[in-house]
């Protein structure tokens, strides 16, 4: 369950919505004329103008881009994975909505618009925008905006009145959360509601927040039925195995094992080609397809640690980690926030306190939990690749980092403000880590 700080866009302490939509009006103009504003936006505000004029996204009309035929919106629907968490969204939101003059919007991880429902004026009026199904509200899109910025940002957003980028979307507001994938932590795709700007209030994204929250809840039951079923299937071949061995779902999410110690998930290749694959918790196995899995069997060989890590950033939405051990090698894709921090720990091979990374990924050395959290899931994943006290790359470990042509591209979705130190960190020593554009 995520746990993240909100951030309203009405200040709290009875601020007139009236007068803050005027100074962000104000700032907004100023910002589009190259000037500094008097008073300037939110920091995700500023970042996410920055990003959409450097784009050039056009501050009067927004992009031309065309929405999706029926039948393609009908063919992500199926796609998208957020089906199971649809019939949450509406029961936890329609009703509320529709009633405060708001509209639901459920859109996928591109900003397409797939699902809209509430008041029939505000249905109307949005229509009239084009927020309509099949639409792209991506940042690229249409500018600042709930649902394009929540994709970027990954966290929930309320944008309000001129704090959207594009002139023609100031009389509304939005307040939007993302919903990840539990089996994976994939980003699946945003519940916003959107309304006219006269109806905001600082509780609507909190609000947003918690139906999010719901909505990831119920894909999470759904995956543990799925596990039980997998379980099902596995019960009798274990029963019949000696020695170690191990049933996992697709994504590494253990349903039974034989032999080891209780298991939560292991960390998978993204492909599985081979009859053996090399894991970093269990060393050299084989692999064997099962209906929505793996049957995986521990070779009997002496443990060795892996002995070279590839760090893949040249393409930062598919960022990939590849580790070469003495038994084989095996590639799985990493989150932004994980690359991120591997890219961190690359560039520190000396190790970095928790406090350390926090100042690097979120420029608050604060965060100290969160960032606890992180390294804990990697750990847990790459074991014998990472070591703590402090956090770092096990010794003996050679790691090499791709990078992008162009640093500035690196990671551009995430809006953290350490990713600019990251672009600034000096080059490590070549005897431990290694940078090839």
């Amino acid at each position: 369950m995520r746990n993240v700080h909100l951030d309203p866009a009405i200040p709290p302490g009875g601020t007139d919505p009236r007068q803050y939509a005027r100074m962000l009006t104000r700032a907004h103009e100023a910002v589009l004329s190259g000037e500094r504003p008097s008073t300037p936006p939110r920091p995700v505000i500023m970042q996410s103008w920055e990003r959409v004029a450097g784009r050039g996204v056009d501050p009067d009309h927004g992009g031309d881009v065309g929405p999706l035929s029926a039948e393609e919106v009908e063919r992500q629907r199926r796609a998208c994975g957020l089906s199971d968490a649809l019939e949450t969204l509406r029961d936890g939101l329609l009703s509320v909505a529709d009633a405060a003059r708001h509209i639901l919007v459920v859109a996928d991880s591109e900003g397409r618009v797939l699902w809209r429902g509430g008041s029939k004026a505000v249905l109307a009026r949005a229509y009239d925008l084009g927020f309509v199904e099949g639409a792209c509200w991506s940042e690229e899109a249409v500018g600042t905006n709930a649902i394009g910025t929540a994709l970027v940002a990954r966290r929930p957003v309320q944008i309000h009145s001129a704090e959207h980028f594009v002139r023609t979307h100031h009389a509304w507001t939005c307040a939007a959360a993302p919903i990840r994938d539990p089996k994976d932590g994939r980003l699946l795709g945003v519940v916003d509601v959107s309304g006219p700007a006269t109806t905001v209030h600082p509780s609507t994204l909190a609000l947003v927040d918690a139906v999010g929250k719901l909505a990831e809840a119920q894909l999470r039951t759904a995956h543990v039925r799925e596990l039980e079923r997998l379980r099902a299937v596995a019960a009798p071949l274990l029963a019949r195995i000696t020695g170690r061995a191990v049933v996992t779902d697709r994504h590494g999410w253990v349903a039974a094992v034989s032999g080891l110690a209780p298991l939560d998930r292991l960390l998978l290749p993204s492909r599985v080609c081979d009859a053996q694959v090399w894991l970093p918790a269990l060393g050299r196995c084989t692999a064997e397809p099962l209906p929505g899995g793996w049957l995986l069997r521990v070779i009997e060989e002496e443990a060795a640690a892996p002995l070279r890590a590839v760090l893949d950033v040249r393409h930062p939405r598919q960022a990939v980690l590849t580790v070469e051990g003495p038994s084989g090698k095996w590639s799985h894709d990493l989150s932004p926030r994980h690359a991120e921090l591997l890219l961190v720990l690359a560039a520190h091979p000396g190790g970095r306190s928790a406090a350390d990374l926090a100042e690097d990924l979120f420029g608050e050395r604060n965060r100290t939990v969160t960032v606890r959290a992180e390294v804990s899931r990697l750990r847990r994943r790459l074991a014998g690749l990472l070591q703590h006290l402090p956090y770092r790359f096990a010794d003996g470990v050679a790691v090499d980092v791709l990078r992008p042509a162009d640093p500035g591209a690196l990671l551009p979705h995430s809006t953290a403000p350490g990713v600019c130190r990251l672009r600034a960190m000096p080059q490590p020593p070549s005897h431990s880590t290694h940078d090839r554009g």
